[in-house]
């Protein structure tokens, strides 16, 4: 879920700050590195959290969630910004702040009712394309350039995701459970753009305001709000740790580190959230699953390494 960001939100932060070359730049890097470290371990978390739920209702699990998780993000903002400040960036976020809100929102809504329908590694091996997904509709909507490294990354992630819903067809897998899975994507690809286009975008106030809508949503169909004591500490759980904790450390950390690394780092999400499932609930993907969401991986870890790689060559000193 990962949404300043889920992997899936690494590239929807305003640009990165310039390096500092003394040693002091080298130690908030590798905070900034462990703060993003830690929210991937916390997103990848919540598939695992999910289906230890007994609630049905996925109407009753969104409003709880997005619930705990909106206390947790303005709790967050008010202890980090002040009551003053923390109004100022709802007031300044504006029309795009509004846009990338509704795309969250969409996220978490389809992030839970999905899981009614297919597997987490379904769902969050689909997200680990969003990065690349990103860049194809910055050619189409920001007429960006693309080189061709990064078309033959885009290329081999369609590949995968046809290999991974192929399942649907032999329906092994629920179609709509992967084409909620691609929407996630989708949206969080579309959040990217947004926020490329406007770059003073905060995302903070953005997802918080994306997790009161959904909290809006999910009491308005919900079949009721009483749970259990043990979905109720799941459910807290499930929206205060996973998804508000989660989005507070990646806000704090990804501003530390290049857009390449934090997105780099933010994969061990999609990698560790099925290994727990499968551990805790033996929820074992499918072989084309696998198989595709494998495909995903390596296409986006070898063009995240390649524009690393690249990042870190332009970035040399010219010899004298």
């Amino acid at each position: 879920m990962h949404p300043e960001a889920v992997p899936t939100a690494a590239h929807t932060l305003p640009p990165d700050p310039p390096a500092l070359p003394d040693g002091s730049g080298a130690a908030e890097a590798r905070r900034g590195a462990l703060l993003v470290f830690g929210a991937a371990l916390v997103w990848s978390f919540g598939g695992a959290l999910a289906r230890g739920l007994e609630v049905t209702d996925p109407w009753t699990i969104i409003a709880w969630r997005s619930f705990f998780a909106a206390l947790f993000l303005l709790g967050f903002m008010l202890w980090r910004d002040g009551p003053a400040g923390t109004i100022r960036l709802f007031r300044t976020m504006g029309l795009p702040g509004l846009a990338v809100a509704l795309c969250f929102a969409t996220a978490s809504i389809s992030f839970v009712v999905a899981l009614g329908y297919t597997s987490v590694a379904n769902i969050l091996l689909m997200q680990a394309g969003v990065p690349l997904m990103a860049a194809l509709l910055g050619v189409v909507f920001l007429r960006e350039a693309v080189d061709r490294v990064t078309w033959a990354a885009i290329l081999a992630v369609i590949a995968g995701i046809a290999v991974m819903v192929s399942d649907s067809f032999a329906a092994q897998v629920s179609f709509v459970g992967d084409g909620l899975a691609l929407l996630i994507a989708v949206v969080f690809a579309a959040a990217t753009v947004i926020t490329r286009r406007h770059a003073g975008v905060r995302m903070t106030p953005a997802v918080c305001l994306g997790v009161m809508i959904g909290t809006a949503v999910g009491v308005g169909l919900s079949a009721g709000l009483r749970v259990s004591a043990g979905d109720f500490g799941l459910l807290l759980l499930f929206g205060g740790f996973n998804l508000g904790l989660g989005m507070a450390l990646f806000a704090t950390g990804a501003r530390m580190i290049p857009s390449a690394l934090a997105a780099l780092i933010s994969t061990m999400e999609p990698v560790l959230g099925p290994v727990w499932v499968w551990l805790i609930h033996a929820e074992v993907p499918a072989p084309r699953t696998l198989l595709g969401g494998g495909v995903v991986f390596l296409a986006l870890l070898g063009h995240i390494l390649w524009q690393w790689r690249l990042s870190r060559r332009t970035a040399l000193p010219l010899p004298n």
